[in-house]
């Protein structure tokens, strides 16, 4: 089975060429059949970056991470979808993980996530990602998909600017109730939460996703993130 990586990308050059490399690295190459960046219209070096570093370099007319997503799932040639952060990187072995829990019998999944920063609350909140509950469900967890099961569920939704992961996530749940958390850890960036101080941001994390489950509209969760995340 061949795995197509999809990464999308907003003025990603101080880590895009970093990430790569370490995924060309770590990649069985029996696994790998493309590393896809999806760019959003950067106004810095992301593209080019990306396509020297040796990935397959997709144009999005929307900055928009659901939009970059779906188009880079209508060009994979692999038989399963990988989506991953830009600033996440899976463990070394990941192609393996993921071929052998589709091999399993598992048609998605996820990594249990950590961050590049040892603080106690970060670590708390990252022990819960063990469990495949929606509340403690986060991007930087990436997504590996069958592509069988993802054209079944649905392609990500693009009037979604926030929560789009867990949104696919439900439907996934329905189409394919398979899922699974590998008992490994995916490593993300903290770079938001030192910005925003780890506390607070982490309190908005959680008020947006009350808010998301009551109903919120995308305009209205959109605008109290772009007010209170910097």
């Amino acid at each position: 089975m061949k795995i197509s990586i999809i990464i999308p990308t907003y003025n990603e050059a101080g880590v895009i060429e970093q990430l790569l490399e370490y995924l060309f690295v770590n990649a069985a190459s029996a696994h790998l059949i493309e590393i896809i960046v999806v760019d959003g219209k950067s106004e810095d070096s992301t593209a080019a970056l990306a396509k020297k570093a040796g990935a397959r370099v997709i144009a999005s007319d929307k900055r928009n991470r659901a939009a970059q997503m779906n188009r880079g799932a209508e060009h994979a040639q692999g038989d399963i979808l990988y989506f991953l952060h830009a600033d996440s990187y899976p463990p070394p072995g990941f192609t393996s993980d993921i071929v052998n829990a589709v091999l399993a019998g598992n048609s998605s999944g996820s990594y249990r996530l950590s961050f590049d920063n040892n603080h106690w609350f970060l670590k708390l909140n990252c022990w819960f990602t063990r469990f495949d509950i929606s509340a403690f469900r986060y991007g930087d967890q990436s997504l590996f998909i069958t592509k069988t099961c993802f054209n079944a569920a649905g392609s990500y939704n693009e009037d979604y600017e926030l929560m789009e992961d867990n949104e696919i996530a439900g439907r996934v749940r329905k189409e394919c109730p398979d899922h699974i958390i590998i008992k490994k850890t995916i490593t993300t960036s903290a770079r938001r939460y030192l910005k925003n101080g780890i506390f607070r941001l982490q309190f908005i994390y959680y008020l947006i996703f009350l808010l998301y489950s009551l109903g919120f509209s995308q305009k209205q969760l959109m605008e109290l993130y772009r007010r209170w995340i910097k």
